[in-house]
């Protein structure tokens, strides 16, 4: 998915392209709605959630 980064918060992710709340989910973050969605990267939420950033990504970007 062109324009996703790693930087963008699920938020910001979330409203650039609500298709991608699927991926989200099935990788294991399934409080997109919750305050933490609106304030901490991508990145961020994958590190505290134990997934690969760099697979969430690739997996954003087959969408």
């Amino acid at each position: 998915m062109s324009g996703i980064t790693k930087e963008m918060t699920i938020g910001e992710i979330l409203n650039a392209n609500p298709g991608v709340a699927p991926v989200l989910m099935e990788a294991g973050m399934h409080c997109l709605g919750c305050p933490s969605a609106q304030g901490e990267s991508l990145e961020e939420a994958a590190m505290v959630h134990g997934i690969d950033i760099d697979a969430l990504m690739k997996a954003i970007e087959e969408i």
